[in-house]
């Protein structure tokens, strides 16, 4: 009996370590490849959000906090500037929109890069006629949705994810005035 008791646990422990060498070996041979498709995804929404750039702006970043922003440049004269931003008020949890802002602190585009919301309702978020109402607003805008008395739409029978977006918008854009434009005057 102590004998059984005793292959069980060598045999659970050899197959444990051979599952993890494997995943281990599996990491590392993806690991490349998923780091670029991660870039290849932040730089087409780099793309959405700022105004035209010549630079690589995933590159040319800034730390602020504990945030990264990243700076959009033509001609070697920044053009505008863009940060991710979390709302944990989505209905399907926290919702990562990135902002772009360009220099004189007007939203130059939002560009939904995580969500959970409901598919086919809250998920109108990545609509692009809804992305567009952000575009031209200052922190002067009240950036939330109609009916909490802004300037963005929500929809029907579901307003939770537009509001959390708007908050999220709100917050991107309140960072980069007050810590990057503001703060370098």
């Amino acid at each position: 009996m102590r004998d059984n008791g005793f292959k069980m646990v060598f045999v659970l422990t050899v197959i444990g370590v051979i599952a993890a060498t494997a995943l281990a070996i599996v990491n590392s041979m993806t690991k490349e490849k998923i780091e670029y498709q991660y870039r290849l995804e932040l730089l087409k929404a780099l793309k959405v959000v700022l105004p035209e750039y010549d630079n690589s702006p995933d590159k040319d970043i800034k730390k602020i906090r504990d945030k990264t922003v990243f700076v959009a440049k033509k001609g070697g004269k920044v053009v505008g500037y863009a940060v991710k931003s979390v709302s944990e008020k989505g209905y399907g949890g926290s919702i990562v929109v990135l902002v772009g802002v360009n220099t004189s602190g007007k939203i130059s585009g939002i560009e939904i890069l995580k969500h959970a919301e409901t598919p086919g309702l809250g998920s109108k978020i990545e609509e692009e006629w809804f992305k567009d109402e952000f575009k031209g607003l200052t922190l002067k805008d009240k950036i939330a949705v109609k009916k909490d008395g802004g300037v963005i739409d929500q929809f029907s029978g579901a307003t939770i994810s537009p509001r959390a977006v708007s908050e999220a918008a709100k917050n991107g854009l309140e960072f980069i005035v007050k810590n990057v434009l503001e703060g370098s005057k």
